[in-house]
Parts: C-alpha cells; sequence; structure tokens
C-alpha cells in the first residue's frame, strides 16, 4: 500500500534501493503559529504564505476565529487573517488540542484582552506544564489560574499589565518567553522580560520569536542573553512568508543517508533559520556520528538522530534532553522504549541522558516491532526511518503525524517506500 493507510497501523517494507527524489517539507510549524498569533493581533489583513496546515496550526486558527479574526484558506499553503487588533471574548473554552505553541501564546496573549477566558488541550496537553508562565502572569496582576499547573488556564482579563517588567523561569522551555515577548507590544508601556537564571530551553526559538514580532512592526531590543526589552507598538498587518519546517526537514536528511540517496527538498540546510537545522551536520557525520550529542538547542530533531544513532559505528550519548521529557510525550522513554523493543539493550536512560548503543549490522535485519508512539508525530516520524533498513518495523498509530506533517507517509510513498497491513 502507498496512501491508503491504515489508521491503527503501519508496517514499513524497507526499500532495495536508496531513496531518490523531491520532496517539498511542509511550512514550519514554529513559525506559521507565531505569525498566526501576530497576524491576529494586529490591525489590518495579512497574508500569511508558504504555511503550514495541520492539526497544531489549525487549532491556532480556530481560536483566532472564536474569538472575532478572520482567517481565510484560500490555498494549501495560505492563511489570510483579517484583525482589529481586538479579540472578543470567546463562547466556549479554546481548545487547542496538544499544540504547545499555541497553548502558550495565546496565554499570555488573551491576558491583554478584556473578558474571561479558558485556554484548554487534550489529555496529553493537560500533563504538559505550564506553570511558570502562568505565575508570571500572576506577578503582573492577570486573574489567572491553573490548579493543576497544566491547561486547562482560566484567565479574567482586564485590558493590561499592572507592571512593566516580568521576571520568568523558563528552564523548561523556550515558549513560555516567547508567549510574554510577543503579548508584550500590546502592554500599553515599555516592557521588560528577564529571565530568571540564565537556563532556557531552545533558545534559537526566541529568535525566530523576535523576527516574527519586527515582521509585524514590533520593536524590540535584546539587552542582554537573559534580557529583552519591548516598546508598546502594537502590530501591524503584513505579508509574511514561511519557510519550510526545519524538524520535518530531519526525517529526509536522515533518510537519504540511512539509503545512501539524493533527497532535494528545494532549501538548502544553511537557509533554514529554526534550532533543528543544526542537526543536519551531525546527520552528514553519519554513520560516524560524535560519540556524545549536545540536544538543549535542537529537541525536536532528537528522535531523528536517536533513531539514526542506532546504525551509527559507534555508542552516542545524547544530553541536554531533559526538556524532551515533557513534550507531547516523555520522548526520552518513547525513545529508549521503542529502541529496546527492536532489539533490547539498544538504548537506555542515564537520569535525563539517552544512550544508543549503535549497531550497523541492524540494517538488512529482521526485528518484529511494535512501536508505541505515544500520540506522538516526532516519535512515528523518527521510527519510521528504522523501517527503512529493518524489517518488521510497525508504527501504532501513524495518523498521529497530522500534527504537523500530514503528508509525511505519502512524502515516503513517493521516493518508493512501501507500506503493508
Amino acid at each position: 500500500m502507498t496512501a491508503a493507510m491504515p489508521l491503527e497501523k503501519l508496517t514499513l517494507l524497507p526499500p532495495a534501493h536508496a531513496l531518490i527524489g523531491q520532496i517539498s517539507p511542509p511550512g514550519s510549524k514554529s513559525i506559521t503559529n507565531r505569525a498566526l498569533l501576530l497576524a491576529g493581533l494586529a490591525r489590518g489583513k495579512s497574508r500569511l504564505t508558504g504555511a503550514l496546515k495541520s492539526d497544531d496550526t489549525r487549532y491556532m486558527a480556530e481560536a483566532l476565529r472564536a474569538m472575532g479574526v478572520t482567517v481565510e484558506e484560500p490555498d494549501a499553503t495560505t492563511f489570510v487573517v483579517t484583525g482589529t487588533g481586538e479579540w472578543n471574548e470567546p463562547s466556549q473554552p479554546l481548545f487547542l488540542g496538544n499544540a504547545g505553541t499555541a497553548t502558550r501564546f495565546l496565554t499570555a496573549a488573551v491576558a491583554l484582552q478584556k473578558g474571561r477566558f479558558t485556554v484548554d488541550g487534550d489529555e496529553h496537553m493537560r500533563k504538559r506544564p505550564i506553570l511558570p508562565l502562568v505565575e508570571a502572569l500572576q506577578s503582573l496582576g492577570v486573574a489567572i489560574a491553573a490548579p493543576s499547573g497544566c491547561p486547562p488556564v482560566a484567565i479574567e482579563a482586564k485590558g493590561g499589565f499592572s507592571k512593566s517588567r516580568v521576571v520568568i523561569d523558563a528552564g523548561l522551555s523556550s515558549q513560555y518567553v516567547s508567549a510574554l515577548l510577543m503579548a508584550a507590544p500590546l502592554a500599553g508601556q515599555p516592557f521588560e522580560i528577564a529571565l530568571a537564571g540564565s537556563e532556557i530551553g531552545a533558545r534559537g526559538y526566541i529568535d525566530l520569536t523576535l523576527a516574527a514580532m519586527r515582521a509585524f512592526g514590533a520593536k524590540v531590543e535584546e539587552v542582554s542573553p537573559s534580557l529583552w526589552r519591548v516598546e508598546p507598538t502594537g502590530y501591524t498587518a503584513s505579508d509574511f512568508h514561511i519557510e519550510p519546517d526545519a524538524s520535518a526537514a530531519t526525517y529526509l536528511w536522515a533518510a537519504e543517508v540511512l539509503t545512501g540517496g539524493k533527497i532535494d527538498l528545494g532549501t538548502q540546510a544553511a537557509a533554514f533559520t529554526q534550532p533543528d537545522a543544526k542537526a543536519y551536520d551531525v546527520i552528514s557525520a553519519f554513520p560516524q556520528m560524535p560519540a556524545d550529542i549536545d540536544g538543549s538547542q535542537m529537541q525536536d530533531a532528537i528522535p531523528t538522530l536517536a533513531v539514526l544513532a542506532a546504525f551509527n559505528e559507534t555508542p552516542v550519548r545524547f544530553t541536554g534532553i531533559a526538556n524532551l521529557r515533557v513534550k507531547e510525550c516523555d520522548r526520552i522513554r518513547a525513545l529508549s522504549t521503542g529502541l529496546n523493543a527492536i532489539r533490547p539493550g539498544l538504548a537506555r536512560e542515564e537520569g535525563d541522558d539517552l544512550i544508543v548503543a549503535a549497531d550497523p549490522s541492524l540494517a538488512g535485519e529482521t526485528h518484529p516491532a511494535e512501536i508505541d508512539t505515544f500520540a506522538d508525530h516526532r516519535i512515528a516520524m523518527s521510527f519510521a526511518l528504522a523501517g527503512l533498513k529493518i524489517s518488521g518495523i510497525t508504527i501504532l498509530d501513524p495518523g498521529c503525524v497530522a500534527k504537523t506533517y500530514p503528508g509525511y507517509w505519502d512524502a515516503l510513498a513517493s521516493l518508493g517506500v512501501d507500506y503493508s497491513d
């Protein structure tokens, strides 16, 4: 089978040839949801091209519509967003599935509106922490509560902050900082955001946030690595092009080196501005990947690299990845579980480090294994790489890739990968 995949599971048939062809990855999820938010906060009509259409961005678009923003979709990669600069109180909770970006970003943005808002998600999102952001907003006088420390979050917004400076603990996620940064131009006064300590997850995503903000007219200064100053400019509608998703690109880069193929993505690795593009150099080193890989600044690429490392010539230790435990699932546990389902002892956890034993002889072998994806798109897509070289790899809940890459299985099929029931 190819495009018509089963809903419950999918077994890959290792191709007997190198994967050669051209694939256009979808637009960046991270940039699309930033652009949707900013366009929704702006006055006027913005045209977002090259955008990702997936579960995560659909939840963001639907939430904006629920608050009175007009979001049109004239084609498969474009959003046309028309806003007034103000949002209405929605008639029901804003349901955001398991979209971390949408949940964190909207929590801060609605705090500067007027009315009652509830930000909620599915069973997985309700396990993902948001307390540091909630506490930061509480310190600004916002009536906000998240009793479990995770969504749902209830906000009674009064249209402003009581202070002009906030300190945020971003050790768990850089999204907390991005959320406050993107809300800040609406604060009505110059506003400062300071880190509590120096720890921040995936700092490169802050650069994406600042670039998007400036594209929509914001004035923001990075005073130091732990302090930002934002002017009360509001946002201006803008036409904005979104680059392809670097996280999605990592699967294709890895498929290329695993099979000795050549896959043209239409964008050179060096042209990506997203943090996960740093993984390209590591992937290019295969089968001689480094013995120690610091994943702190390319967190979403770690599942790709971990599965690739199973075929490396030497073992690989992944460090700086503690934040992977609070992603869509506990990705460290999911990766070790999946790798050990292929062959016991292939991976182990040491604290928050992941060690992949590595064995090039796995290629060409048969190891029947059902991979529990834990409803996590990145676990599904990364373990598909194992199925390119090992017979018997079955991905459970393959449809979860719709979160960020709905066309993933079709993309592999277009390169000659077959599937079975």
